[in-house]
């Protein structure tokens, strides 16, 4: 079977002794279990952190013994952090399988200030990106829903923020996100809930390498979070040579997949485009991207991240001025663009380095 078929990654996550893990479990869940007291009141003090005291929910006698003879009420322990020169920090958390994700916390200092948590949905990736350290580990397993929703309430006690009207998600850490959707939007329906973070769904970012038949099922989906698109190339050869997934659904297919989004009133598209020197970042590249994206031009953001090093891939970033003439020529036809500097490049935390 090709890597890239999404159906041996959608199978349910394996969970420890069977039982699912409480930080999964919505309130209807915990009312299908048997809750003897209000499930909305119960979830809301497994789901909020801040009311957490020394470091875990209160739950009293009751409800204690009832959660634990349903579900497992452990969650995904960090075991190392590591702080980058401009703020960010690299998180190791450990499931209670052994294995271990990568999650990554970068405060902003704005006015309010505020963090954009990169999480992660699966224990490796099987889509083989040639420029990902993450590619290059293999697929272990998907993350439970639970486990999904825990390194958001691991990461968020230990390092903030205090509430969570200050919290950005992006699917953008290890695994593919579209490859385990059953329970990658089980967690965006935890995490979005009013009794809960209650994160808007235009906080939450779903990044894909562009899993079409994950696109036209996510789109049906409610609550629906943003999408980001990692494309890398602006031809099928390109992006065959580098992401597998372009050799069952091409550019073509994914931007059938696109207009089909249906994007609502002052959404936009998020382009992730990774520049590889010498493979996909010449001026015919820029030219083909713009016709590509058409009328998609209008209603984008595109991300020109300049490779980030790794030595489970021989690609290097280009020189700054090919990255800037790069950017000039995409700006001068249209498009809205960014050169994103990724934080935590100094300790393997940035896009495509997260390896366990």
């Amino acid at each position: 079977m090709f890597p890239c078929d999404p159906a041996p990654w959608d199978a349910p996550a394996p969970e420890k002794a069977g039982r699912p893990s409480a930080f999964g479990l919505l309130p209807k869940d915990l009312k299908a279990l048997g809750c003897p007291n209000d499930a909305d009141f119960l979830f809301s003090l497994l789901q909020r952190p801040w009311t957490w005291k020394n470091g875990a929910p209160k739950f009293g006698k009751e409800n204690r013994a009832f959660l634990e003879s349903v579900a497992d009420l452990s969650l995904p322990k960090i075991d190392e952090t590591i702080e980058s020169s401009d703020g960010a920090r690299k998180l190791s958390l450990a499931l209670s399988d052994g294995r271990r994700i990568e999650t990554v916390h970068m405060p902003r200092a704005v006015k309010n200030a505020r963090v954009t948590m990169c999480i992660s949905s699966q224990v490796g990736c099987a889509m083989g990106c040639t420029f990902c350290a993450t590619g290059a580990m293999g697929i272990q397993r998907n993350l439970s829903a639970g486990e999904i929703v825990g390194q958001v309430l691991s990461v968020m006690r230990a390092l903030g923020p205090g509430t969570s009207s200050r919290l950005t998600l992006v699917f953008m850490g290890m695994g593919e996100p579209l490859h385990n959707l059953g329970h990658v939007h089980h967690a965006i329906e935890v995490l979005t809930h009013r009794s809960g973070l209650n994160i808007p769904a235009r906080r939450i970012t779903v990044s894909t390498c562009g899993l079409v038949s994950g696109i036209e099922k996510l789109a049906r989906l409610k609550p629906r979070p943003l999408l980001a698109i990692s494309l890398n190339a602006s031809n099928d050869a390109a992006r065959s040579r580098t992401m597998p997934v372009n050799r069952v659904w091409n550019l073509a297919h994914l931007r059938s997949a696109l207009d089909a989004w249906g994007l609502r009133s002052n959404e936009k598209f998020t382009f992730e485009y990774v520049l590889l020197a010498g493979e996909n970042d010449t001026d015919e590249d820029a030219d083909r991207l713009v016709d590509w994206l058409g009328e998609l031009r209008k209603r984008h953001n595109l991300n020109l991240i300049p490779m980030n090093e790794h030595g489970a891939s021989d690609f290097h970033e280009p020189a700054e001025s090919r990255i800037q003439k790069f950017s000039d020529r995409l700006k001068s036809l249209g498009c809205f663009v960014t050169v994103r500097r990724s934080r935590g490049r100094d300790v393997k935390a940035a896009c495509g380095q997260l390896v366990k």
